[in-house]
């Protein structure tokens, strides 16, 4: 529960005690460094690129390429090197407009991301955007279902000492917004790219 003695967190004209962030899409605009680092992988192994990238937001790696991949494929050979691909492709890296802002109004200790990219990754990502690495952060390493599976935001709220029900979290894709909503959060969409049914509001960014 929210302290009587620290405000909430205001949002759309409701209070919160926490904010839960995904990464990539909602506070990191990766979208073209991802996509040509997935394309490539789906030309290399025989996959359909559409149907692969249209499938990849928000999702970890090793379930895309568990989904994907040739029979027989070492999935988590794969993801360590796809993974390692996309840490050294930063350029291109951009935040999403106004979120240093909106996230430098938040004490430290009341957000937090919940992502579907290795720690690593996002660490790499955050730096290379030129935003804080937050202070709490569950990565695809921290859990053991990853994204539509709600447990990463169950995880995130429990390490903030907060109730899944008192929090707010900004996502962009069905995986994350499904996620969200099983754990029983508000889910507040960035991006405009995906339906907002369901969601307490719809943003094009933090502006």
């Amino acid at each position: 529960m929210t302290s009587k003695t620290t405000p909430p967190l205001r949002f759309g004209g409701r209070d919160y005690a926490a904010f839960l962030f995904d990464m990539d899409g909602t506070m990191i605009d990766s979208t073209r460094v991802a996509e040509r680092i997935w394309g490539d992988w789906a030309e290399r192994n025989g996959a359909d690129a559409a149907a692969l990238l249209a499938a990849v937001h928000g999702v970890r790696a090793v379930d895309t390429i568990r989904r994907f991949a040739r029979e027989g494929t070492d999935i988590e050979a794969e993801a360590v090197r796809l993974t390692e691909a996309e840490i050294a492709a930063v350029d291109g890296i951009l935040p999403v407009p106004g979120i240093e802002a909106f996230v430098a109004a938040l004490p430290a200790e009341r957000w937090a991301v919940v992502t579907s990219a290795p720690r690593a990754l996002a660490e790499a990502r955050f730096r290379a955007a030129g935003l804080p690495v937050p202070e709490t952060m569950v990565a695809a390493e921290d859990v053991r279902h990853g994204k539509p599976d709600p447990e990463g935001y169950l995880k995130a709220a429990a390490l903030l000492g907060v109730a899944i029900g008192e929090c707010l979290v900004f996502e962009d894709a069905p995986a994350g917004i499904a996620a969200a909503q099983a754990a029983g959060a508000d889910v507040v969409v960035v991006g405009g790219q995906v339906d907002a049914d369901g969601c307490v509001a719809a943003i094009a960014d933090y502006r």
